[in-house]
């Protein structure tokens, strides 16, 4: 690689940071409903064409945005992930480290989990990011059956084709009854979560850590896994 090219790679990726940064600051000020790539321009001293260079539309800026949060909410789940510890109380780990992350960065958290932005769909380019903490969850579950093993859960006759789909589409190698507990669990975690993120909490819960840590136990449990000794 010529150094000027280098050089050239090394400065589209200081505006294409820039960029993502100052559309940060625009969703925790307006929304994501609201962001512009006018004014990401204007607020960066650009012209619109010279943004259009580095992200065609909104709905490209958006997209890079969502990707970026999955990742980084990802690999908080990741990193608080204790690969030597019990599944339960790597369950725990990974639960807690979701909250924290959401309520370190509210704003990226209702990007991803909050209203659908208006006239926006996410391409399928979003998925693998999206699935960076439900295939932690997955697989401390799998871990935990194919280890000490777990208590399954009921599974009704009518749920079981449902079930059967699910477990084709994401977890082939999970008891088809863990599978639609695992869906329940992670529906169920992103909302304590959002619940105390957008202030559903407020004047119910005050003590919210425990409050959370007793509750994420529980779907923990909704999915087989046991506490080890204490």
């Amino acid at each position: 690689m010529s150094t000027a090219h280098g050089a050239r790679a090394r400065a589209r990726i200081e505006v294409t940071a820039a960029i993502k940064d100052e559309a940060r600051r625009q969703l925790a000020a307006e929304g994501a409903a609201r962001l512009s790539l006018r004014a990401v321009a204007r607020e960066l001293g650009m012209v619109s064409s010279a943004l259009y260079r580095y992200f065609p539309s909104r709905d490209d800026l958006l997209t890079a945005l969502i990707i970026d949060a999955y990742d980084s909410l990802g690999e908080s789940a990741e990193a608080a992930h204790d690969a030597d510890a019990g599944p339960f109380e790597r369950w725990i780990a990974v639960c807690e480290a979701v909250r924290g992350w959401a309520l370190e960065h509210p704003h990226e958290y209702a990007l991803i989990y909050g209203s659908p932005v208006p006239g926006y769909t996410a391409p399928d380019t979003t998925v693998p990011a999206a699935a960076r903490v439900g295939l932690l969850l997955i697989g401390i579950a799998r871990d935990a059956h194919q280890g000490p093993g777990v208590a399954r859960p009921a599974l009704p006759d009518g749920l079981r084709p449902e079930a059967e789909r699910m477990a084709a589409d994401f977890a082939p190698d999970v008891p088809l009854e863990i599978v639609t507990a695992l869906v329940a669990a992670w529906a169920q975690l992103y909302g304590l979560v959002s619940f105390e993120v957008f202030g559903q909490f407020n004047r119910m819960v005050e003590d919210r850590e425990a409050f959370f840590r007793h509750a994420v136990g529980q779907l923990a449990q909704g999915v087989g896994l046991v506490p080890g000794p204490a």
